[in-house]
């Protein structure tokens, strides 16, 4: 039996939160010569920040790695949207990228990015792994520890 995106995310137990509407005049993602750039992801549950605050000051090391894989799940749940419901269209994720709000002498960024880089190896196999880049913030929208945004390669086949 071949795995799929959607049969990882049930071992995993994890569910896809809803997609919200995006505030202000943006999409969610946009599709382009078979790639699809998905906006930046908060870490987001039905709506809700579920973590606030800046890394390494109110907000441990742990806490934003964990809040980086919830806002790449939000990612994945984009690009179930973007593939008509089929993750099995995602080729690749070819570049994720990543940003932090975090105190000034903050310096283990990647370490809190790397939750969005595993979950999504996680769901997608080898088909996730990915360039990335991770930077340290002042702020982000509702206070969030953590923002990503994902550029993935789909199939045609569905």
């Amino acid at each position: 039996m071949v795995e799929t995106p959607e049969h990882r995310l049930q071992a995993m137990g994890l569910r896809l939160p809803s997609i919200l509407k995006p505030a202000g005049n943006l999409l969610g993602f946009k599709i382009d010569q078979g790639l699809v750039f998905v906006s930046g992801q908060l870490p987001l549950e039905n709506g809700q920040s579920r973590h606030v605050g800046k890394v390494g000051a109110s907000v441990a090391t742990e806490e934003g790695n964990k809040a980086a894989a919830l806002a790449a799940l939000n990612v994945v749940a984009q690009l179930k949207l973007a593939t008509g419901g089929h993750l099995s269209r995602v080729r690749e994720i070819v570049k994720l990228s990543g940003f932090v709000n975090c105190a000034p002498d903050f310096v283990d960024i990647g370490a809190v990015v790397d939750g969005a880089s595993d979950l999504l190896v996680s769901v997608f196999g080898e088909q996730g792994r990915h360039a990335r880049f991770a930077i340290g913030v002042q702020s982000l929208p509702r206070g969030v520890p953590v923002e990503v945004e994902v550029i993935a390669r789909l199939s045609n086949e569905e």
